[in-house]
């Protein structure tokens, strides 16, 4: 009997990362697939470029904004319902962008298949607390590699995939890109108990503790890496032209963007060991700083190495910091101090780089575009060196 509860235990737990790791595919699945058909809507609703940053940011503004009403959703409904009807939100929406086409309905669907995304980010530490309390860190980096993931398949398939296999048809991609995440709900809805493990119960309060410091230390954490990597990716096309090294725009973000899969893997593979500790924090601050430093240098291989320490450094923040609520909280109180610090981390992403691009614009000097990206790195710097440990829970 105890053996055949230990195999039951096994398939409800592998059953439970592989929800997680689907879920944070979900994540960005739909909104990174715009980038690579951008073109084809520009033709074909005739946006002008104001109206494609409106189109392409708003997903990112409203994870700050939503992320408050997300956390009183899951304190009515649950956080495994949460994340079931932020899912299906994200699936239709995504699928009816299309519809015309026309661009208020583009935008408009936009808008909802954001606020369904900013439903799911809290939810997903919840229920992180609730079905993995001993394995946080593990659990926590299977999902944020679902997340990385996402983002790699949604930009590297669109275009010599996904668009041949509908006749070249934007709408129809943004189709074929919902039904994974609707096929996600699916398996929550049906293969996961109607109570999750660990007895979940729909909590009361919802709003975060905005007086609470770690609410603060967490978000300005979260926000500093997401302002080194977002800056980043902002600010170095213009950089490696302004420089004359045009050539390596597209290895320098490729670089960028795929150092960030490193960092999860390393992260999963050593959980237990970086969660909840200050070092990792510092030592990817730092490894943040030389990145930027390398891309200052008039070496190639400096610069798309110096990119690729960037995402490193980034994506392990990141990962470090979304595991930290469900050690902090008490499992009823993880969704109102997750959307506390998401919604300020956004904010944070949000005003950062905006600020770097005015000092530019100001300055006329090429290297005030890291200028945002070396701010984020010593915010996170200074917020990990008062970061006390954090142990699991038992």
């Amino acid at each position: 009997m105890a053996q055949a509860d230990g195999a039951a235990g096994k398939r409800a737990a592998g059953r439970g990362f592989l929800l997680l790791w689907l879920a944070g595919i979900d994540l960005r699945l739909t909104i990174l697939a715009v980038p690579p058909v951008l073109p084809l809507i520009h033709r074909d609703l005739a946006l002008d470029e104001k109206a494609v940053a409106v189109l392409t940011g708003l997903p990112v503004l409203l994870f700050g904004l939503v992320a408050v009403p997300g956390s009183l959703v899951i304190a009515r409904i649950g956080a495994r319902r949460a994340v079931i009807a932020g899912l299906l939100v994200v699936a239709l929406a995504s699928a009816l962008r299309g519809l015309g086409p026309s661009a208020p309905m583009l935008f408009a669907m936009t808008f909802v298949m954001g606020a369904g995304v900013a439903i799911i980010q809290p939810a997903l530490p919840a229920l992180v607390s609730h079905w993995f309390a001993g394995r946080v860190g593990l659990a926590t980096a299977v999902y944020a590699n679902g997340l990385l993931i996402g983002e790699v398949l949604a930009a590297g398939l669109s275009l010599p995939l996904v668009l041949p296999l509908v006749a070249g048809s934007w709408q129809w991609s943004f189709v074929v890109w919902a039904a994974p995440v609707l096929a996600t709900a699916l398996l929550f809805r049906f293969a996961t108990p109607e109570a999750a493990p660990g007895a979940e119960r729909a909590p009361a309060r919802w709003w975060p503790d905005w007086r609470d410091a770690r609410t603060w230390q967490l978000g300005l954490l979260q926000g500093g890496a997401s302002a080194l990597y977002f800056a980043s990716n902002a600010f170095l096309p213009d950089y490696l032209h302004a420089t004359g090294q045009a050539e390596l725009v597209s290895a320098c973000l490729t670089a960028l963007n795929a150092g960030q899969l490193p960092a999860s893997f390393l992260i999963l593979a050593l959980a237990s060991r970086l969660t909840g500790r200050k070092q990792p924090f510092m030592a990817a601050a730092l490894l943040g700083l030389c990145g930027l430093a390398a891309l200052l240098l008039p070496v190639p291989a400096m610069r798309i190495a110096g990119a690729a320490c960037i995402g490193f450094a980034a994506a392990s923040v990141l990962i470090l910091t979304l595991a930290l609520p469900p050690l902090l909280a008490p499992p009823a109180d993880v969704h109102r101090l997750s959307a506390g610090v998401l919604t300020i981390s956004y904010i944070v992403t949000f005003i950062v780089p905006l600020l770097g691009g005015a000092v530019w614009d100001a300055t006329a000097i090429t290297a005030a575009a890291f200028l945002p990206g070396a701010a984020g790195a010593l915010l996170v710097l200074a917020l990990a060196a008062a970061l006390r440990p954090v142990r699991a829970r038992g």
